[in-house]
């Protein structure tokens, strides 16, 4: 129960990122992930602790956090958003599906299949609003948004493989990652001008998203994924979806 609380503050947070995020919507992706990855690992700077870890820790953790909204945000900009979102959304599936082959003594039932693909049904409708058309014409962003939910699942799972590591290494893999996603919005032709002058309501919501949905929410995936089942957990993040519907619904219209 503790975990899969853990996971619910992590998934109440991950459901406000629509809301925070169509307030910053004009800013470039890699910038805006730059700003609020740098932000959350800021912290990481004051832990000398959560330095100290295995190289290969740090490649899973960088990887799984930056190798997925890099792949996240590029197959926005090469698909329809509903698409890839729903092809995104099988991270959760996922997780439950892969369990066996990462973790040893865990084993498959009927209840977390249909758990699961009852999870996957339920954001499909959400999210496509029963209305959803592929078109080939797509593919290479529909193979994208197929990998960050790879991508999300195994990072997931690989931190019950990995050696003990302290859940503050998060901020660690965020301020790298927060490095690397500047490097790409400068390799992508833009600029850094918004931070000469950015306005005090888009650094406010630049610090609710680093401090909630892409900061604290990370701290509390890592901890729940160590002490519970993946199974039920991958299950629960299936709220996500529904709970973030209801907050634009609600503060948005």
């Amino acid at each position: 129960m503790n975990s899969l609380l853990l996971a619910s503050f992590a998934v109440i947070l991950w459901s406000t990122l629509a809301l925070l995020g169509s307030q910053v919507a004009s800013l470039p992706p890699f910038l805006m992930l730059g700003v609020v990855f740098t932000l959350t690992g800021l912290t990481s700077l004051f832990q000398p602790r959560a330095w100290r870890v295995p190289f290969r820790t740090l490649l899973v953790g960088v990887g799984g956090i930056f190798g997925y909204h890099f792949l996240y945000f590029r197959a926005f900009a090469l698909a329809p958003a509903v698409e890839a979102n729903l092809i995104n959304y099988l991270w959760p599936l996922l997780i439950v599906v892969l369990s066996p082959l990462f973790i040893k003594g865990i084993h498959l039932r009927l209840q977390h299949i249909l758990g699961g693909l009852l999870g996957l049904a339920g954001a499909a409708l959400i999210v496509t609003q029963g209305q959803i058309t592929f078109d080939t014409r797509y593919l290479p962003g529909y193979l994208l948004a197929g990998g960050a939910a790879v991508t999300w699942a195994v990072y997931s799972l690989l931190t019950k493989r990995l050696p003990p590591f302290p859940t503050g290494s998060i901020s660690v893999f965020c301020l790298i990652s927060g490095l690397l996603s500047f490097t790409v919005h400068l390799a992508l032709g833009g600029s850094l001008d918004f931070l000469v002058s950015p306005g005090w309501h888009k650094v406010l919501l630049l610090v609710l998203i680093a401090a909630g949905p892409m900061g604290a929410a990370f701290f509390f995936w890592d901890a729940a994924l160590k002490r519970g089942d993946p199974r039920a957990i991958g299950s629960l993040s299936y709220l996500t979806p529904l709970l973030s519907t209801l907050n634009l619904m609600l503060f948005s219209g």
